[in-house]
């Protein structure tokens, strides 16, 4: 989970100022936490206390009101929309990496990723988005290979990933939708060479860079182990006491869900 805030944190300057390189300064005064992060950190909490994950979003909704939602997810939010919206958008699979951790097989995770996903995004590539997400998290921390990610998820979910992160990334453009940023963000790990490295590839294809880094650092941090501590450290840094306190409360029951 830590992996998909720092890739939120480190992208939220770029979501509308993209920079198409991976050579920038990871962290920098104007970096900030999004919806991506606070929607996140509200899954954590309804999976360690058992809450109701659709009324921790929309408390969490007014406790951080700025934080960049999506319109329909502010209506909803607010009650304007009743139930779930038919969203396909991308906001499925950035929220959704503390289900990769805390549940024991992969059926499990595809069935959880699921049932928290359709709350507000029911739309079928809402759920692909969110659940393909999942599997590439759990794949990735359960020892599986790059390439048995990469057939997993062409498989199952009819991602191509046949583009490089080279041919990509000269028109590619900003895109909500699951099926515009999750293969991309898949391609950008699967390319990478460690923590770090897969950030900066995520960016450097410009879009919806905070979310792209976002879906990109949660499979990061579950392949490679961890983020590295300097890292997880300008992060923590980043977050207020209350998002900072389910985080760590996370990461210790993540050491009994492994």
């Amino acid at each position: 989970m830590l992996g998909a805030i720092t890739g939120d944190i480190v992208g939220s300057i770029y979501e509308f100022d993209n920079i198409k390189s991976t050579d920038f300064p990871l962290f920098s005064d104007g970096c900030f936490f999004t919806d991506d992060t606070v929607l996140t950190v509200a899954l954590a909490e309804a999976i360690i206390t058992g809450g109701c994950y659709e009324t921790l979003m929309k408390e969490y909704f007014q406790r951080y009101p700025d934080a960049g939602y999506g319109k329909r997810f502010c209506a909803w939010a607010r009650g304007d929309i009743v139930g779930p919206y038919k969203s396909y958008g991308n906001g499925a699979a950035m929220r959704i990496s503390p289900v990769a951790w805390a549940f024991d097989t992969l059926e499990e995770v595809l069935q959880k990723a699921k049932e928290y996903t359709v709350i507000t995004h029911n739309h079928r590539e809402g759920i692909k988005g969110a659940q393909a997400t999942a599997a590439t998290i759990y794949l990735g921390r359960t020892g599986s290979t790059k390439e048995g990610i990469r057939d997993y998820i062409k498989q199952t979910f009819g991602y191509s990933l046949s583009k490089t992160c080279d041919q990509i990334r000269p028109k590619y453009k900003f895109d909500e939708s699951c099926q515009r940023t999750v293969p991309q963000a898949i391609t950008a790990f699967l390319e990478s060479n460690d923590f770090e490295h897969a950030i900066r590839l995520a960016i450097s294809l410009g879009g919806d860079s905070d979310t792209l880094a976002c879906i990109t650092g949660s499979i990061a941090e579950a392949f490679y182990g961890e983020v590295p501590t300097w890292i997880a450290e300008k992060t923590l840094n980043i977050l207020d006491e209350p998002l900072k306190n389910i985080v760590c409360s996370f990461r210790s029951c993540k050491v009994s869900m492994i």
